[in-house]
């Protein structure tokens, strides 16, 4: 009798093996390809539905690609014989790959895809696999196949799919808030956690006419902000995505969630979420304040004191009414920046502090009114001029207070190549929030530039005990005008980036040349001789004491640091290599980058922490536009220049130094930035 039993269950076992490997294709490998292989199975014990797995084994160091590869790669697809139903595939949460630039998504050793067929299925199901495998290089195979679906599957089949199934990112439970915005060739993502995060990735689905590059992603607390730079794929400007529809998967902790959302005008950057609108406003007033004191506008301010002291009749109420004036120039001036601001944004062009001095046309008109400011103070102007703006530039003397209003106008102009401590977080702010408080953030800079203006118009008194005029204006108004053509010419040399150094050179003489004939003509050659004699010899001395006290300083001649090219992977090369990496990016019109170069950056104790071993200085040039300086800017919060930041084994997430630089701070953030690294 147990013998019976026992070649019934043979029998069995013999009928039953046959009708399971039908439902299997097993392990299937191409001779063109032994780094891969695949298997497809399939159980119908679910009414109305065929669930499927592929299978995917990679040999180590190979990669396949999820539903959408990224920057390069192409998907698994499945061409089926006959007629099935559509299969509904579902993808795994993918792994992000990196290489020679190319961000990609997909995944590596083995990988379970499940996809479901609705309705009535073919009990003899075909198709054939391609399949995309790459290492250092990529193969595209082909696996055909066979399915009996008149076989049973067994319980290996349902814990694999489950399985398989809960790698599938969820549709909901991970985050609490997401948003995706956009502006200016940079897709952002901005998530809320209450649990808070870790480390969270993002994988993007395929835009249309639209390249998605590696999200530089950071997080604080329960909120995560991406930047994703993005491309048309062709090298050329990024299509604007506002308005259309972004599917992601964002996950973090092993636990992934898929999101469809619209995409939205820009959002509040970390830097605008971090400080409350009262707090910014703060640093508004603060960093506008700031501004009087750079190189930039100091000039401007004294030349405004100078005027007072060239009226033979002072009064409080019109030296009250030509302060305010000043201050409302300035205040209008800041107003004009946020409708150019406002206009940047709604045409997704890059926005800075500072960046219209990128423009040669600007640079231009700029050398123009400095030149007819210097020919105003050396007394060129004594006819009324039928152009309306020499006439509000040579009001000096008149009694109108549009001059004054042009003076404060003219000052901001001055101010946009300096950068100050908190303008740069105030701007920042300014430019990711909404409209309405982008424009509130520039009044906000207006007045807190306007303060010291404003606080002689409160109080006249500070001007009446200026001195009274007299012959010695004379010189005065001689030095003055020297400094403002110093303004003037250093001006024209940045127009040595858009039309060459010859032809600037050419320009700048022939403005001399033109400037000296104009004094010659009218107040004769022996003024226009000692105004010449005078720029030389203002110029040699100069030349003098720098050349006798470099010592003292301690300045090299020459910059000894080997610079190189700025770029997110020469920073995340550099971090692998367990180096410091000394960021510095500067523009030709930025005066405090000037400042920083010359009294920090050049120093000799500087200069050898720079050139150390194991430091890899890095520098951006934002002279001219540039969309990658613009958006490595933007990743880290600023739209303004100086910007120096400084990583390292102990500072892996970067330190932003101060606008103004100083030797300590510099040489002790480079100390902590080597962490207990040897």
């Amino acid at each position: 009798m147990l013998n019976i039993i026992r070649s019934a269950l043979a029998c069995l076992l013999l009928l039953w093996l046959p009708a399971l490997q039908a439902a299997d294709s097993g392990w299937l490998q191409s001779p063109t390809n032994d780094h891969a292989k695949v298997r497809l199975r399939a159980d119908t014990s679910h009414s109305g539905e065929t669930r499927l797995l592929l299978g995917i084994e990679l040999q180590k160091g190979w990669k396949t690609y999820w539903r959408s590869p990224g920057e390069g790669g192409i998907a698994p697809t499945i061409a089926w014989q006959g007629n099935p139903p559509p299969a509904t595939w579902y993808w795994p949460t993918p792994q992000r790959f990196d290489v020679a630039g190319i961000s990609t998504q997909g995944y590596h050793d083995r990988v379970e895809l499940p996809m479901v067929m609705k309705g009535v299925v073919p009990r003899q199901l075909a198709g054939t696999l391609t399949l995309s495998t790459c290492s250092n290089v990529c193969i595209l195979t082909d696996y055909p196949f066979s399915l009996d679906l008149d076989a049973s599957s067994d319980a290996q089949f349902t814990h694999d799919f489950a399985q398989a199934m809960g790698q599938v990112p969820i549709a909901d439970g991970l985050v609490e808030s997401i948003k995706a915005g956009y502006q200016n060739g940079e897709l952002q993502i901005s998530a809320e956690r209450a649990a808070g995060w870790q480390q969270p990735e993002l994988f993007f689905d395929t835009l249309e006419d639209a390249d998605l590059g590696k999200p530089k992603v950071s997080s604080d607390g329960t909120r995560m902000f991406a930047r994703v730079p993005v491309s048309d794929g062709w090298g050329d400007s990024a299509p604007d995505l506002r308005g259309k529809t972004l599917t992601l998967v964002i996950g973090d902790g092993g636990v992934a969630q898929q999101v469809t959302l619209p995409i939205e005008g820009p959002l509040a950057s970390p830097v605008a979420a971090s400080f409350s609108l009262w707090q910014a406003v703060l640093m508004a007033l603060a960093g506008g304040l700031i501004l009087n004191l750079m190189p930039c506008v100091l000039p401007v301010l004294g030349i405004k004191l100078g005027s007072i002291l060239q009226v033979e009749q002072r009064d409080r109420h019109s030296i009250r009414l030509q302060f305010l004036a000043s201050s409302f120039g300035i205040v209008a001036s800041f107003m004009a920046l946020a409708l150019l601001m406002t206009l940047l944004r709604l045409s997704n062009q890059a926005l800075g502090w500072g960046i219209q001095f990128q423009n040669p046309w600007f640079i231009g008109f700029m050398v123009l009114v400095t030149l007819l400011f210097s020919a105003n103070l050396f007394g060129l102007f004594h006819l009324q001029l039928s152009s309306s703006l020499n006439t509000k530039l040579a009001t000096h003397n008149g009694r109108g207070l549009s001059g004054h209003f042009w003076q404060g106008a003219f000052a901001t102009l001055l101010a946009t190549p300096c950068s100050a401590p908190f303008l740069g977080t105030a701007v920042a702010f300014a430019l990711a929030a909404p409209l309405p408080v982008l424009w509130g953030m520039f009044v906000a800079l207006g007045i807190g530039m306007s303060l010291p203006w404003l606080l002689i118009a409160a109080w006249p008194a500070l001007a009446l005990r200026l001195p009274r005029p007299g012959r010695w204006m004379n010189s005065l108004r001689l030095v003055m005008g020297l400094l403002m053509l110093a303004s003037s010419l250093w001006l024209l040399s940045l127009m040595a980036n858009h039309i060459g150094g010859v032809s600037t050179l050419v320009v700048g003489v022939l403005a001399l040349l033109a400037l000296l004939l104009a004094v010659g003509w009218q107040h004769g050659v022996r003024l226009a001789a000692k105004l010449a004699a005078a720029t030389l010899v203002l110029v040699g001395v100069v030349l003098l004491a720098g050349s006798l006290t470099a010592g003292l300083w301690r300045q090299p001649l020459h910059d000894n640091v080997a610079w190189q090219p700025l770029s997110e992977e020469a920073i995340t090369q550099a971090l692998a290599q367990n180096k410091r990496v000394f960021v510095d990016v500067t523009a030709d019109w930025c005066v405090t980058c000037k400042a920083n170069k010359f009294n920090v950056l050049l120093r000799d104790d500087v200069q050898k922490a720079l050139s150390a071993e194991d430091v890899v200085a890095l520098r951006g040039d934002w002279s001219r536009p540039s969309a990658e300086i613009s958006a490595f800017l933007q990743q880290r919060g600023s739209v303004a220049v100086p910007f120096n930041q400084i990583y390292g084994p102990g500072s892996r997430d970067g330190v932003v130094l101060s606008p103004l630089l100083t030797r300590d701070a510099v040489l002790q953030t480079l100390s902590a930035a080597k962490g207990n690294s040897q």
